[in-house]
């Protein structure tokens, strides 16, 4: 098995890792630095292909990014891959990079498990926010798929067996819709944190962060910070079972 030279970016084996999969140099080279950049702290491993992931083997991999090369999602090559990635790390969410932005392709992805949908036309910024709802434990497609602005939507899938909202989609997915910065205070909330620490972490000032958890907890249909924790799983930060506390 081969893996690229310099291909741990990092060499603390007990600190978080990400598995970058991508065949082109350029790209996986980028995506590497911005991810760096984004999760500072983290360990991560470039690799060509899955024939390499035997390398991270006894590292604690939170995240892989593969990239769809243009194959189908139900091509027998991405089916070995995400096989191989299940085999070996069952709990790290898979997260997509597709050069296309067909919706039923998305669609099918998310169907099969897969944790964020990312396509080459997305701004960094929607992309990063995307990003951390996958590490938040949530589930990320763009919407509409294409056609991206500054307050693109991100979703959000709830996990089997907990209480959905009641608005369905027509692609059969049941789905919540989140801002990017909305996407932010989640992520934080999911590591537990508190309302001052989210303020201060995003730059936003109390009032904003409570306005951002009431929006939250609206389109999950919850009532305080618990639930939205338990919906989509992740710590809780003591005394949350208050609304916005």
């Amino acid at each position: 098995m081969s893996i690229s030279s310099g291909a741990v970016r990092r060499k603390a084996r007990n600190a978080p890792t990400g598995i970058v999969i991508e065949p082109h140099t350029l790209a996986r080279t980028a995506i590497v630095t911005l991810l760096e950049r984004e999760l500072a702290g983290w360990t991560f491993i470039d690799m060509i292909s899955t024939a390499s992931l035997d390398k991270a083997l006894g590292m604690d991999v939170r995240l892989i990014t593969l990239d769809l090369a243009g194959r189908g999602v139900r091509s027998s090559s991405l089916l070995d891959d995400l096989a191989a990635v299940a085999a070996r790390f069952p709990k790290a969410p898979i997260a997509l990079l597709s050069d296309t932005d067909d919706i039923s392709i998305a669609a099918q992805a998310l169907q099969m498990g897969i944790r964020g949908f990312f396509t080459t036309a997305l701004p960094i910024e929607i992309a990063l926010a995307g990003l951390r709802l996958v590490l938040a434990g949530g589930v990320f497609c763009p919407h509409p798929l294409g056609a991206f602005a500054d307050d693109a939507a991100l979703h959000v899938v709830p996990v089997e067996g907990q209480r959905e909202p009641k608005r369905l989609r027509s692609d059969g997915l049941i789905l919540a819709d989140f801002t990017p910065r909305e996407a932010d205070v989640l992520a934080e909330l999911q590591c537990g944190s508190s309302n001052k620490v989210i303020a201060g972490k995003l730059n936003l000032s109390g009032h904003t962060v409570k306005m951002h958890l009431q929006h939250i907890m609206r389109k999950l249909q919850v009532q305080n910070r618990t639930e939205v924790v338990a919906r989509l799983g992740g710590r809780s930060s003591p005394g949350d079972g208050a609304a916005v506390t």
